[in-house]
């Protein structure tokens, strides 16, 4: 028969996954609650992995007419597309990462923000953000 240590040990174990398990799927609740309330007055709302050096945090990201917006729980932040000097879609990371589905990348005044999503979610941001560099004319527009 085992001892009580063991069973403790075994059940805070069991208890850490389960918590673990339970905020993944709370996350993703969440997410779902800022994409159904951006989408109303936004051209593409959809889930994507904000990269921030090595990590990558989950994000509802929507584009309006003006302004691209990523949020979670944590995080509450946008980028004005006036401010948006390049936009491009890549199939790695700056830090040189391969991403399975693609990468989009906004470069606004010398720094890079990352957004990693699915080939289909891509396909929608590329619809309504096309790639843009800063040698080809005026900021990013919005289709």
């Amino acid at each position: 028969m085992p001892s009580v240590g063991v069973i403790t040990i075994v059940g805070v174990v069991v208890l850490c996954a389960l918590v673990y398990v339970f905020l993944k799927i709370r996350m993703k609740d969440l997410l779902d609650e800022f994409i159904k309330r951006r989408s109303a007055t936004s051209r593409v709302c959809t889930r994507a992995e904000f990269v921030e050096g090595r990590d990558r945090i989950p994000v509802a990201l929507a584009l309006t007419d003006d302004t691209i917006y990523y949020e979670n729980p944590d995080l509450q932040a946008s980028l004005d597309l006036k401010l948006i000097d390049e936009v491009e879609y890549d199939d790695e990371t700056t830090t040189g990462q391969s991403v399975e589905g693609k990468a989009l990348r906004l470069r606004a005044h010398g720094h890079a923000f990352e957004f990693v999503m699915d080939a289909n979610t891509a396909r929608l941001w590329q619809n309504a953000l096309p790639p843009h560099r800063m040698d080809e004319g005026p900021a990013a527009q919005a289709m």
